[in-house]
Parts: structure tokens; sequence; C-alpha cells
């Protein structure tokens, strides 16, 4: 089965407690932070996500859009993130390294994401110490784009690298989820999907949270 992320950049924020507890059937919430820099763009950040946290029991997927993501990492452990996911081309190789140590730290998952445009092996060097690899399938920083299905090879990539280390790590999808994207997904070998609009603009949202679970 896989695990549904809904991502709350979907959600219409006049009503966010409410659309939370529309969502509350999944099995976490994703909850995306652009910097402006990193990415064109500037949503979420630790005084929401503290607020977030406060209104569900969910665990908090936080994905980290920004530049030297260590310098902000133990500050989003404590406003309460239960994942920690940032992009290897974010800072340089040691800095990233220290990034994931202090989540660790912390007592948190930590994850580390590609672009569409970056191959996976630029994760080989951190693998070992990750709990999620989160391959976007759209370009970070908007929501609501197409799937980039030059994306599919790279999530059979991840898995196979998980399997080869032996690590228990999620392959997790962001972008352009929906019923159709996301069995191709898991058949490529993810098993985490992160999906907002296809969520958030469903009159059924706890239907289609329990579609893309049942993908095997």
């Amino acid at each position: 089965m896989a695990k549904v992320s809904p991502s709350l950049l979907a959600a219409d924020f006049t009503e966010l407690g409410a659309e939370i507890q529309s969502v509350e059937s999944a099995d976490m919430l994703h909850f995306d932070v652009m910097d402006g820099v990193f990415v064109p763009n500037i949503s979420f950040g630790l005084p929401v996500l503290k607020a977030v946290r406060e209104a569900t029991r969910l665990p908090l997927d936080v994905h980290l859009m920004i530049i030297k993501p260590g310098r902000l990492v133990e500050r989003f452990c404590d406003m309460g993130a239960d994942t920690v996911t940032f992009h290897v081309e974010a800072d340089e190789p040691e800095e990233i390294r220290r990034a994931i140590m202090a989540v660790k730290a912390k007592g948190k998952r930590v994850g580390l994401s590609v672009k569409p445009a970056t191959p996976v092996s630029a994760l080989e060097p951190f693998a070992e110490l990750l709990d999620n690899i989160l391959i976007m399938a759209v370009e970070p920083g908007f929501g609501g784009q197409s799937f980039i299905y030059e994306a599919v090879p790279k999530m059979t990539e991840a898995r196979a690298l998980a399997e080869r280390l032996g690590i228990s790590c999620d392959v997790e999808v962001d972008g352009g989820v929906n019923r159709e994207t996301g069995r191709i997904c898991v058949d490529a070998g993810a098993n985490a999907l992160v999906a907002g609009s296809f969520i958030f603009r469903s009159a059924d949202r706890r239907g289609e949270i329990e579609y893309l679970r049942g993908l095997k």
C-alpha cells in the first residue's frame, strides 16, 4: 500500500484548519517551504508549521525548497516536523551531510530530494543515512503542474539504490500525482505519493486518498 501525503500548498488558506481536517484520513501532511531564492515563490514558514502542528495529529512531511537548509532544519524539527526533506542541489555536499545529521540528532526522519534534471546518483553519497528519497515529477516551486514522465525511471533507480544498500527508505513522488500517474509511480517503485490539487480539488477527498493508498 502507498503512503498518501496531501500537499497543503493546494489547500484553501482561508480555511486551513477545516482543510486539514478534511484530509485526516491520509498518512501524513506535506508542508512545502519555499524561500524565493532556491525556487521563485515564497510559501509557508515556521509560524504556520507550528499552527499546523497544533491542528493535527498526522505526521508532518516537511519539504524545504530553500538554499542552505542546514541553517534552519533544527528549527523546523522543533516546530513539529516529523520528516524533514531538503534538496541535494541546495548546498555543498559537506553541508548537506551536516544538515542530515542535524535532523537525525533531533530524532526526526530525514530525506533528500532531486529536481527533475538531477540524477539519482547525486544521492548515493548520503543514501545510507536517509529515511526518504523524494523524486520531483515537476519543477519545484509551483503547485498544479503537469507530471513529468521522464521522472519515472528515477523512481525505479531510487528503489534499486535503497534495495542495494539494504536500507528501509521511502521513495516519495511529488508533482502531478493523480489516479493515472499514481499507478505509474507505484509500479515504478514509489511507495509514498504527494498529491495536492488532485486531492484538494476533489469532491471526495477521502475517496481519492483511499484510492491512492490502495495502489500496490
